[in-house]
């Protein structure tokens, strides 16, 4: 049931993309020097820390 509404939650992260962009990391809370450590950042289009600003 959780990775249901992840991948829901995902699709409409998505679907109501702020200006258009679909990465994640200029939008996050972790998007400060080095408090994010994930391979995908900066670009990264889903993330399981991804938390709004």
């Amino acid at each position: 049931m959780n990775s249901i509404l992840q991948k829901l939650g995902g699709f409409f992260r998505r679907l109501f993309a702020l200006g258009g962009s679909s990465t994640l990391c200029d939008r996050c809370k972790w998007d400060y020097g080095d408090a994010c450590r994930r391979p995908e950042r900066p670009n990264a289009t889903s993330c399981p820390d991804f938390k709004g600003k």
